[in-house]
């Protein structure tokens, strides 16, 4: 069987935590390419993964392991949003189907995994006790499939119930209790053996029980011929040792077939685990954002211009938001937070400006946090959210200050824009808040509209953050003097009063960013 709740034709690699609890936490820290912890980072995923995990260490490894998997197709992306559907739909059953999941894992865990359980009758031992625990946690999940599967309606969920409800019938459950009631060899076993050069055994072949006739360690069928023992001293250890030797020789023949078909089932365990609990950090974090009263949606997924045929409308291709928030400050803040939006249309660069502390960088984090939940078929956090998928998202942000003082700023800068560029592709998103502020406005503008012109030229979407007048003024002008459409600017208000209402409006950019309200209240305050 397989859950298959995240694809329709592939799995997933499982997570897991090792027994070692030390190595366990170890295991919680991430540890990724400088890139990929830069993003995580700058868009403060750890805030959002802790809501969608709670206490729960495998689903923050779950959720990581899969928001930063590689993108889905539009296909897969509708696969999932429909499976989550459901989710959100049938809340109580998916956090079941998850304990279930984690009590057969967990029911593994306490088995005992001694030095000997590794062949004959340790190993036999051990997987049947295995397959034993893990039988009534199969039947726990037949029944669920039984009492809910006509509430759902995913094409995920759909075969999920129909594959238990057609694999696990009474047939299939009468048949392994039989075959683990013979393989406890309550009565004993029967191995038979020719004798080989040296008269060493060999061909040895475990024997089944004769099922009529179980009163005996040997069957009245067998007793009927005349037959030869022996009887051990009860300190002879080494004849002991030797027919223990013997009787695991034989126990070998089916030991590690069964040790693989608990395998088999515990692994079955443990993509249902990852999977259902993927979905179940869905269902945790929007509990915590319906709690502040912060709404969220399944985003509408478009083609990219690149694949539209040349007869698609304008815009088909489009950006566009409405409501769009940064859920982390939500979370951090307890509290809703100001929605902004945007009309990006088939636009390829977005240059935010305006005031500072306007809530520029934090609509630059919701942007990005809304193309890697759209990825990987989650909701996102907004009224309205329509984009083509990216390919991949990036983040350069601003640094503060090396205190090691082994490169300069600028040169930090730099070599992170490099790394970036190494990777992204076309299709990718490249969010840049205040890149190359280290250097002179007029140098800093040069380097960076070289850059974005490079990266846009090659199909990928730009959205930056900028208090470099001299570089939103030209792309300013090109829009005025070409009438180019490709650009789309927001500024972030301030009221007379200098206050700061943090919504972002569609504006051409000014020549200041209001710094001196911030020296009056800081200076002001400390006099």
């Amino acid at each position: 069987m397989k859950a298959r709740l995240l694809f329709a034709d592939r799995d997933v690699t499982p997570v897991s935590l090792p027994r070692n609890r030390r190595s366990a936490l170890e295991l919680l820290a991430w540890h990724a390419d400088p890139v990929t912890e830069e993003l995580v980072a700058d868009l403060d995923l750890a805030t959002v993964w802790n809501a969608m995990a709670g206490e729960d260490e495998i689903l923050l490894l779950a959720v990581r392991q899969i928001t930063l998997a590689d993108p889905l197709t539009p296909e897969e992306v509708t696969y999932r949003q429909h499976v989550l559907t459901d989710a959100l739909a049938h809340p109580e059953v998916i956090r079941h189907l998850y304990a279930t999941a984690c009590a057969a894992l967990e029911g593994e865990r306490t088995i005992s995994h001694g030095f000997f359980s590794d062949h004959g009758e340790g190993l036999l031992s051990r997987s049947v006790e295995i397959i034993e625990m893990v039988l009534d946690r199969l039947r726990e999940l037949r029944g669920l499939s039984e009492a809910q599967a006509g509430g759902f309606h995913s094409e995920g969920f759909t075969r999920f119930f129909t594959e238990l409800r057609d694999q696990l019938g009474d047939d299939y459950f009468a048949e392994i209790e039989q075959h683990l009631t013979t393989l406890h060899f309550r009565d004993g076993f029967i191995l038979s053996a020719r004798l080989g050069s040296g008269n060493q055994g060999t061909g040895y072949v475990l024997r089944e029980p004769n099922p009529a006739n179980r009163t005996g360690l040997f069957t009245k069928s067998i007793l009927k011929k005349p037959t030869h023992a022996f009887t051990i001293p009860d300190r002879d250890q080494s004849s002991f040792n030797a027919l223990g030797r013997l009787r695991d020789r034989g126990l070998d023949i089916v030991a590690p077939d069964l040790a693989q078909a608990a395998d088999h089932v515990l692994s079955y365990f443990s993509a249902l685990r990852t999977e259902v609990g993927f979905y179940v950090a869905a269902l945790n974090l929007r509990e915590r954002l319906n709690a502040l009263g912060a709404p969220t949606v399944l985003p509408t997924t478009v083609l990219p211009t690149s694949v539209l045929p040349t007869t698609a409308p304008t815009g088909a291709a489009g950006l566009t938001a409405r409501g769009l928030y940064d859920p982390g400050l939500a979370l951090r803040t307890n509290q809703p937070v100001v929605g902004n939006d945007l009309d990006a249309d088939a636009a390829t660069l977005v240059v935010i400006t305006g005031a500072n502390q306007g809530g520029k960088s934090t609509f630059l984090r919701s942007l990005g946090l809304a193309y890697l939940l759209q990825r990987a078929g989650l909701f996102v956090p907004a009224e309205q959210f329509t984009a083509p998928l990216a390919d991949g998202v990036f983040a350069h942000f601003r640094r503060e200050e090396d205190a090691s003082m082994s490169s300069g700023k600028f040169d930090e800068e730099l070599a992170r824009m490099s790394r970036i560029i190494d990777q992204i592709r076309p299709g990718a998103v490249l969010l840049c808040n205040e890149s190359f502020g280290a250097t002179n406005e007029r140098e800093g503008s040069d380097i960076a509209a070289e850059i974005i012109d490079t990266l846009r030229e090659c199909g990928i979407r730009v959205a930056i953050v900028t208090h470099l007048y001299d570089l939103a003024h030209r792309y300013q002008q090109k829009n005025d003097t070409e009438n180019d459409d490709q650009t789309v600017f927001l500024r972030a208000e301030r009221a007379d009063d200098a206050s700061r209402s943090f919504e972002l409006l569609p504006a051409p950019p000014l020549p200041t960013s209001y710094g001196e309200d911030i020296y009056q209240a800081v200076f002001h305050d400390s006099t």
